[in-house]
């Protein structure tokens, strides 16, 4: 018989392999993939410069993406346990891709904070907070990486 204390590291190991996702192939160059804990979906769909049709993102425009998205949410968590007000945030993303071999090359993103009246010294705090998110981490210096703010 386990004890408690082995028991519980036991389950905590396991969600930590639980399944995140699954990904179904759709048929021309097109994915379905879904969040198993929300049972939420979308599609991928091959680039237009790579023989798709460019009707969906394209799992390298879903890395760049989220790249932008973790930043913001790691603000957001540096915000509330800070208790700074987080009230506007938007980015945009641009994916430019290198050959040989094909991958994904730079990600510029502009990250526009204007209109939570933070000054300058909670701007740099907050910022700091989005640079460290884990997608920034896990890259490392694999992709060259442009950020631009506006606040």
């Amino acid at each position: 018989m386990l004890s408690n204390t082995l028991l519980h590291t036991k389950l905590q190991h396991l969600e930590l392999i639980m399944a995140t996702s699954t990904v179904e192939y759709l048929g021309n160059l097109r994915t379905n993939c879904t969040h198993l804990a929300s049972n939420t979906s979308f599609l991928t769909d091959a680039p237009t410069d790579n023989n798709g049709k460019g009707e969906a993102f394209s799992p390298t425009d879903i890395l760049a993406t989220s790249y932008a998205s973790c930043m913001m949410t790691i603000m957001g968590i540096y915000c509330e346990k800070n208790n700074i007000p987080f009230f506007k945030g938007n980015a945009t993303v641009s994916k430019i891709m290198d050959s040989n071999p094909r991958r994904v090359g730079r990600i510029e993103i502009e990250m526009n904070l204007k209109g939570n009246d933070w000054d300058q010294k909670t701007t740099q705090k907050v910022i700091a907070a989005g640079k460290a998110c884990p997608i920034a981490k896990t890259i490392g210096d694999n992709i060259e990486i442009v950020l631009s703010y506006i606040y």
